[in-house]
């Protein structure tokens, strides 16, 4: 049986230029068993008709919350209560901000508010409309109310620009909209992942550490965890809220992570060391403020437990995944890395390239095993996390098949 059999999907559109794409959505929706209902905006009606939505659905549209008819059986409330999910695509700098300020003034933003349905929104606006302040703000907001993001893919715009903002493509959609309806193949796992930076104190002050943000590794635990794994998540000093449903283990140092990760290890499926570690601490912490008396300072550093190569070292490994974050020669040293540490995988990133990486985000990852490589191109890192979590379990199981 397909995976959207009988689902009851609406599909809200909003008036961008990527609505053109939504009859092929529909259709393919369609084909893998979904009931589409569309909701469109005035906006949209500029670039797609309704009839024309009506005709590859099969069902009326809808486009006003003043239609007498339709508001008789108090349409906008049936239609939140029929929905199993929500998709709207694409989901403009507008309907985003509306959504997020809690507004009601059409159809589809009353139907965000009137919904116990999960609401996922694609969106599809310039690249510089996509960085302002204003939209990323929208869109942490809609994150922290449990919105699914879906995007943006990146590329050749309407308006000529390149860069994030493109609507996903309509394969991709469809992917993720039965993704969210399948079957949660990571179910009897238990993930442990270390995200962000690590601080090593230099007086109580000052400490030493790196530019990561924490986001891929909280993208990945969100990943996880959707896909139905236990997720533990070891975490340096971010400023993310961690995903629903995780375990959050909050530390600063590499020395905190080194004794969460060993504790951990051995109670779980797989170990993801995605956490940026300082490969040095200072000898001595100064136990007061270190004044400033000369032009110079040296400060003696010494070496930190390698966390990823001692989790890897215990008899009862588990399935392990490095990450490599480097800025030339990628793909030796990644190697390299794989297999002195004793990995099962690695991911690897070119941090040295604007617009991915730390602080970022988007990334680009190459994952690594002894035998293969698999791209995974630049995205949004909540759909780079969503891919790497499953050619992650791939890996897995494959091994596990031939252990028995």
């Amino acid at each position: 049986m397909q995976i959207l059999q009988d689902k009851k999907i609406v599909l809200g559109i909003s008036g961008g230029i990527a609505a053109y794409k939504t009859p092929e959505l529909v259709r393919r929706l369609k084909d893998q068993g979904a009931n589409i209902r569309v909701v469109m905006t005035e906006g949209a009606k500029a670039f797609i008709t309704p009839l024309t939505l009506q005709a590859v659905s099969g069902n009326a549209v809808a486009d006003s919350l003043l239609d007498t008819q339709a508001e008789l059986a108090m349409g906008h409330i049936e239609l939140a209560k029929w929905a199993d999910l929500i998709i709207i695509a694409p989901a403009t700098a507008d309907i985003i901000a509306r959504i997020a300020a809690g507004m009601a003034n059409d159809l589809l933003t009353t139907l965000c508010l009137a919904t116990s349905a999960p609401i996922a929104l694609a969106p599809a606006m310039n690249q510089q409309m996509w960085h302002a302040l204003a939209t990323q703000a929208n869109i942490k907001t809609l994150n922290e109310r449990s919105y699914q993001l879906w995007g943006p893919g990146s590329g050749e715009q309407a308006c000529g620009d390149i860069g994030l903002g493109r609507m996903l493509e309509v394969d991709e959609l469809v992917t993720l909209s039965s993704d969210f309806f399948s079957d949660k193949y990571l179910q009897d796992q238990h993930w442990v992942i270390t995200a962000g930076p690590t601080r090593e104190a230099i007086d109580p002050v000052r400490y030493i550490s790196n530019h990561s943000s924490g986001k891929m590794g909280y993208a990945i635990a969100h990943a996880a965890l959707r896909a139905g794994a236990k997720v533990t998540l070891i975490s340096g000093p971010v400023t993310l809220s961690a995903p629903v449903g995780c375990q959050l283990i909050q530390v600063n140092s590499a020395e905190e992570m080194h004794q969460q990760a060993l504790s951990l290890a051995p109670k779980c499926t797989t170990f993801v060391a995605c956490a940026a570690v300082a490969d040095y601490r200072v000898a001595n912490i100064a136990t007061q403020k270190i004044k400033k008396t000369n032009d110079a300072m040296q400060l003696e550093l010494v070496r930190n437990h390698d966390i990823v190569a001692d989790v890897a070292s215990l008899d009862d490994k588990p399935f392990m995944v490095g990450f490599a974050a480097e800025t030339q020669n990628i793909e030796h040293y990644a190697r390299g890395k794989l297999m002195r540490k004793n990995l099962d995988l690695i991911a690897a990133n070119d941090v040295a390239k604007s617009g991915q990486g730390f602080n970022s985000d988007d990334n680009a990852l190459m994952l690594y095993s002894a035998i293969d490589k698999t791209e995974i191109p630049l995205a949004n890192k909540q759909i780079i996390a969503q891919k790497l979590v499953s050619l992650i379990n791939q890996h897995y199981l494959a091994k596990l098949s031939n252990k028995i």
